[in-house]
């Protein structure tokens, strides 16, 4: 395959330019590609008008809607910086996001199907609503000079009507010279990511390693063209949500978002939209498709190629369900921009189900022994390294982490364990780092004990990861009480509530007096076996869970 590096300012134009297909389809719209690319320019010139400019910074905090990728994509063409905030981070994180990233300018929207955003913003700024729209200065964020709401009207925010008027303020050319002006090496988006860290960090990514790599992967992987269709429920703050997104517009597919998630609606968009490749990435949503009533009856012929993240067990069963596709594997993180590894098509089954495949084309990936730096070669568990076009920059703001994860050759130390078998197929094995997988949701085991610390029933806090049918793994909190204190579970949960996200509350707590210790150091690894073996001898298999409103 031809190399091809662009930006994400070109590649919706080039679509545009030699074709009327439909590029994007969310539950009620449907864009052309030169509908698109039109939408896209008329949202960069409302963001000049703003004053963002090349280097500038927008974020983004708005359930997944057509707004989402039309601000998205019109920051990149114009050569500003786009931060996608997790949806999901309440005020403890939020706070921290927008000071950190140094955003100029917030668009926010209503999530009819959960958060209300721009409530959470005012909750996180009290001196927002004193605030003049669009020339703000607050306390909290020096950087954040406007927030704008697209669902409607609050103070200190522009509403849409504002911000939608101030396009005919721009001239329109400018838009085109800012595009010209972007180079491939430059910064597009910096998405924030938990980590060893007790905040989440932030990965600087360039428009090469987004591109470049979604297209690689579209085209190499995916087999992508103009006639298919791919389905993602992924969110859009995710690279999951987002790269698959360009390797469609660089393939000139038809990229079909599910919006919010939900599995009857997921199945009638991929019948009658005729999707080919299906990117669920996790058990748990492809498992509730599988399990929907219209599932058997569902015509899913077109579908050739779903990738899964789950054992090779219950890969086998979804191939089995749907024998037809092929089932693919991956291994991935926001630091490589998404799919580092995945099998092919037409690999034997036993590569497919019990690898994640090869490393893509043009990235390098090794093992080495996690103590020495030692080339492992195959067949032997280490630690996972990888480096090339698709790496990050760095994580902003924090030159000591990028320099304890770059080495000096450029390779990026994942701190995952994983070996090399049958020619240099990836097989995974588990975290060194100190990390949970919360349903797809990587969260720093040291992020939520700085926040449980703040407990005043709290003196000492270490969390581990319990397994979980549902979610894989979720939090479990080991706490030594302050004197004289008592704490429930209960009010450890009403803690949490609202304060950060609900994967991240611990849904086990136990109360300890003597910890398991190796010299000075808590032995987290006998806390897991104590949670794993009392929850085996229980038969519990899955948590309790918290409430409908808590637990999206």
């Amino acid at each position: 395959m031809v190399i091809r590096v662009t930006t994400l300012g070109d590649i919706v134009d080039e679509q545009a330019a030699r074709s009327d297909a439909t590029a994007l389809v969310m539950p009620g719209i449907r864009f052309t590609y030169p509908e698109l690319a039109a939408r896209i320019d008329h949202v960069a010139a409302c963001l000049l008008a703003l004053g963002v400019r090349p280097r500038g910074t927008v974020g983004f905090l708005m359930p997944n809607t057509p707004d989402y990728v039309l601000a998205l994509l019109a920051t990149a063409k114009i050569g500003a910086v786009g931060v996608p905030i997790n949806g999901r981070f309440k005020a403890h994180e939020l706070s921290h996001v927008i000071d950190h990233a140094d955003i100029d300018v917030l668009l926010v929207a209503a999530d009819p199907h959960g958060t209300d955003y721009a409530g959470l913003v005012e909750q996180v700024f009290p001196d927002l609503a004193g605030g003049e729209p669009g020339r703000l200065r607050l306390e909290g964020a020096p950087r954040l000079r406007a927030v704008v709401n697209l669902s409607g009207t609050a103070p200190g925010m522009l509403d849409r009507a504002a911000f939608d008027a101030g396009a005919a303020t721009v001239d329109p050319d400018l838009v085109e010279v800012l595009r010209r002006r972007v180079r491939v090496r430059d910064v597009a988006l910096l998405i924030y990511t938990s980590g060893t860290t007790a905040r989440p960090k932030g990965c600087l990514l360039t428009h090469e390693a987004l591109v470049r790599q979604a297209e690689n992967v579209a085209r190499t992987r995916f087999l992508l063209g103009p006639s298919d269709a791919l389905w993602n429920p992924l969110p859009l703050y995710h690279c999951g949500g987002i790269v698959p997104m360009l390797g469609c517009f660089s393939a000139g597919a038809k990229y079909c978002h599910a919006g919010h998630f939900e599995p009857g609606a997921a199945l009638r968009t991929i019948v009658e939209e005729r999707c080919t490749v299906l990117y669920p990435a996790f058990e748990t949503i492809w498992r509730a498709v599988l399990d929907h009533p219209g599932f058997l009856s569902a015509d899913l012929s077109a579908v050739r190629i779903v990738q899964n993240i789950a054992t090779p067990e219950r890969l086998a069963q979804f191939e089995e369900a749907m024998p037809r596709a092929v089932q693919v594997s991956s291994y991935g993180s926001t630091e490589c921009a998404t799919n580092l590894t995945l099998p092919l098509p037409d690999d034997p089954a036993d590569i497919r189900m019990r690898t994640l495949g090869r490393v893509v084309d043009g990235m390098e990936l090794k093992i080495v022994d996690p103590e020495t730096g030692d080339d492992l070669g195959e067949d032997t568990m280490g630690e996972l390294c990888f480096r090339g076009y698709s790496m990050f920059e760095g994580y902003y703001k924090d030159p000591d982490q990028t320099a304890a994860t770059i080495d000096g050759d450029g390779w990026f130390h994942s701190g995952d364990r994983a070996m090399l078998v049958d020619g240099g197929n990836l097989v995974y094995g588990g975290r060194i780092k100190d990390m949970l997988k919360v349903g797809g949701e990587n969260v720093a085991a040291i992020e939520i004990e700085d926040f449980l610390a703040r407990h005043p029933a709290v003196a000492l806090v270490q969390v581990v990861a319990a397994p979980d049918a549902r979610y894989q793994e979720i939090p479990a909190a080991y706490v030594q009480l302050a004197p004289g204190a008592s704490l429930t579970h209960d009010e450890l949960v009403a803690f949490c509530r609202g304060a950060i996200a609900s994967y991240k509350i611990p849904r086990y707590l136990r109360l300890v007096t003597e910890w398991p210790l190796s010299g000075t150091k808590i032995k987290k690894v006998v806390l897991r076996e104590w949670i794993t073996e009392e929850l085996a001898r229980d038969g519990v298999i899955e948590a309790p869970r918290l409430d409908e409103r808590v637990d999206r």
